[in-house]
């Protein structure tokens, strides 16, 4: 097929170049010495020849999107946090069994190519790779027209990572009496947003709305980038002093708080997590007014105010939190593991085919 019938068939190549070219910059600051090749290969490079350091090199991979909060950022033309979203969802998967990024890969298809906007996309996709120490080593958009409308898109990546083999972690490390510290999220992140949509569809509340209650322009508000949890977390698990002290960590995102952390329990053990500990943010309790609903009605749904769940040990926890603090994340005490016989009856009990503990939220929320 000539170029030109390509063009005819709503493919624009000279778009697509534009794009990379726009965008090289800031991903070849993502690239250290372990990046080879260059810009622009049909394949990224890695030179992995460090990892014979390693006893038993455990790789770990992780892929995901941003589901639905693409269709905010199109509907309000702002398109240069949705990478973070990207990265979060897909890195900060990565971490929870203990392993450091390495590289990751993106994909974009939308209807149409315009260069400006897919640059801003992986420009944010950049910057948070940077944030977290994972090399942007590759990636595609792709023009799908007829299939997409000419101002759709939606994004998705994966990432690799590397972890000792005797420091993973995971329930089997998980003890009677650790502590579950939770780290504080920056809004609803990337899970959720369909809800949101329908609970605004239902309001007939637009994305370039100005709410009094929300405290903004409405999509802009629902646009607050995701927390990266990488680099904080990585600093915990590399302090020698509090070596083995983090036994497992829990990303909260789809399927929401309890069921979450349950995955990362061992079977026979529960947690009641303690609403009273944190207050969620404006934007869960404005969102849940809107609908009618009640806070604890979305708790499998939204992460009201909980990106992350750490189970560390008792004695440690308070040195955890203080060293999350002092790279800005916010962390609390939230729940106690116990393996005492109990009655599991409302008690969330593993998910997503794991076989893990029970979880139940108590209490009331902070106001």
């Amino acid at each position: 097929m000539s170029n030109a019938s390509y063009a005819a068939a709503g493919v624009d190549t000279e778009a697509g170049d534009l794009a990379v070219s726009l965008m090289k910059a800031a991903v070849s600051r993502t690239h250290g010495a372990e990046v080879l090749g260059g810009f622009g290969g049909f394949a990224g490079l890695y030179d992995a020849s460090f990892l014979t350091a390693y006893k038993r090199p455990l790789l770990a991979t992780s892929t995901d999107g941003v589901g639905t909060k693409v269709a905010i950022a199109q509907a309000i033309d702002k398109h240069d946090t949705i990478g973070q979203d990207l990265v979060g969802m897909v890195v900060d998967d990565i971490v929870v069994v203990g392993a450091r990024p390495l590289f990751m890969t993106d994909y974009i298809a939308c209807g149409r190519v315009v260069p400006e906007r897919i640059a801003e996309i992986v420009g944010g996709i950049a910057r948070a790779c940077a944030e977290t120490g994972t090399a942007l080593i590759g990636g595609e958009t792709a023009e799908h027209p007829g299939l997409l409308g000419p101002d759709d898109y939606d994004v998705a990546g994966a990432a690799t990572g590397v972890v000792e083999g005797d420091q993973v972690l995971g329930a089997e490390r998980v003890r009677a009496g650790d502590v579950v510290v939770a780290l504080a999220s920056s809004g609803l992140h990337s899970n959720g947003f369909s809800l949101v949509r329908h609970i605004l569809a239902e309001r007939g509340i637009g994305y370039t709305d100005t709410s009094d209650e929300l405290g903004g322009v409405v999509g802009e508000v629902l646009l607050e980038p995701t927390r990266l949890y990488t680099g904080p977390l990585l600093s915990v698990l590399a302090d020698p002093e509090l070596a083995g002290a983090v036994h497992s960590l829990s990303h909260v995102t789809g399927g929401g708080i309890a069921a979450n952390l349950a995955r990362v329990l061992p079977i026979g053990a529960w947690v009641e997590v303690d609403r009273s500990t944190w207050s969620p943010a404006p934007v869960f309790r404005v969102l849940s007014a809107f609908a009618g609903s009640t806070l604890g009605s979305s708790e499998g749904t939204w992460n009201l105010g909980v990106g992350m769940f750490a189970v560390v040990a008792a004695d440690a926890a308070s040195s955890v939190i203080a060293s999350l603090a002092a790279d800005g994340i916010p962390a609390w005490v939230a729940g106690r593991v116990s393996t005492a016989p109990h009655d599991l009856t409302g008690f969330v009990q593993g998910a997503k085919g794991v076989n893990g503990g029970a979880v139940r939220l108590v209490g009331g929320y902070a106001a």
